[in-house]
């Protein structure tokens, strides 16, 4: 994917107005509307415009842009780090509006965010939608959302976390200006990937004393060095020596909360065969809800040769197994499974 200076296609400075970008955007619908324009690439230009202005227009759009932007050019091939929209604050559902009428560019950036969200339960509270009917009716605040990147150990025994969120506005003068707050929230033992965390009267404010809007964080997780999460399973790789998936034995496994239990390997366990461990995943989440499974993945462990003591050992085997053929083992053992 090409990344998009969208100040260039419109031709505008890094630190133009809202004044001047909708000026710039006007004089070139003018000239590459498709109903007016003789350029044989009317259409093609037309769309580009309208996109650089739909970023470039809008306040919380564009100032995720500009976080992201730093240090790229037009057409290097680019792909968006992950979560690199983290802790920016947005009104309604965010910027989920318009993705299909646009670049890959585009959409890679900002058609997938919030998609489906009203799909995921509000962990602390119901949820159905971003923007409550009759709102805008009683003159009650908008809602605001906003996706945190937490620790799996977070979610794991519940936590209290200080959070930092950036809300883009425009300033008078024409300018994006980011203001930025700090929050205290507490993240419910066993939240999932994607579910809402509802915080009542942190979104925007009300008219005429009505009540201010919900705040809903999006939970998202950083990768962990031991685990990652399949729904609300904890998966894991289990390394064990050879004499331990040949023979059998009770290992021990560290939890992401620092407890461990002790888990049996049976004789004979292959690489790659999965030992699960029923409740022993994320923990429920909210009342009644059921807890995940811990899925271990054994990876059989070899010895280095570079140890005389494990080489004599590999001499001996080479030896006196010399009509092991590890090929057709393996395609038995497939057979077998399947």
């Amino acid at each position: 994917m090409e990344f998009k200076d969208y100040y260039a296609v419109l031709g505008v400075p890094r630190d133009a107005t809202a004044e001047q970008i909708k000026k710039a955007w006007r004089q070139l619908a003018r000239k590459y509307h498709p109903d007016v324009s003789k350029e044989p690439d009317a259409a093609a230009r037309m769309s580009e415009v309208n996109e650089a202005n739909a970023v470039l227009s809008d306040p919380e759009k564009r100032a995720a842009y500009d976080a992201l932007a730093r240090g790229h050019r037009a057409g290097e091939r680019f792909t968006p780090p992950p979560d690199w929209d983290a802790g920016f604050e947005f009104s309604g559902r965010g910027f989920d509006d318009g993705a299909g009428d646009f670049s890959d560019f585009f959409a890679e950036l900002f058609g997938r965010m919030r998609r489906g969200a009203s799909a995921h339960g509000a962990a602390g509270g119901g949820f159905g939608g971003f923007t409550r009917a009759g709102a805008a009716a009683t003159g009650r605040g908008e809602d605001h959302h906003a996706k945190i990147v937490l620790d799996l150990e977070d979610a794991f025994r519940g936590a209290t976390r200080q959070l930092q969120l950036r809300s883009p506005r425009l300033a008078p003068d024409g300018h994006v200006v980011v203001d930025e707050r700090t929050l205290d929230v507490r993240i419910p033992a066993g939240v999932r990937a994607g579910q809402l965390i509802r915080l009542a009267g942190q979104g925007g404010p009300g008219q005429g004393g009505a009540p201010a809007g919900d705040l809903f964080l999006e939970v998202h997780f950083r990768p962990h060095p031991r685990f990652r999460i399949d729904g609300a399973a904890l998966v894991a790789e289990l390394p064990v020596a050879p004499w331990e998936a040949a023979l059998g034995a009770v290992v021990p496994v560290t939890l992401p909360d620092g407890s461990s239990l002790k888990l049996r390997v049976p004789a004979g366990a292959q690489s790659g065969r999965t030992l699960s461990v029923r409740g022993k995943g994320l923990p429920g989440a909210g009342a009644g809800g059921a807890a995940g499974d811990l899925e271990l993945v054994v990876q059989v462990v070899l010895p280095s040769a570079h140890d005389p003591r494990a080489r004599r050992h590999y001499e001996a085997m080479a030896s006196e197994l010399a009509d092991f053929d590890a090929r057709a083992q393996a395609a038995a053992d497939r057979t077998r499974d399947g």
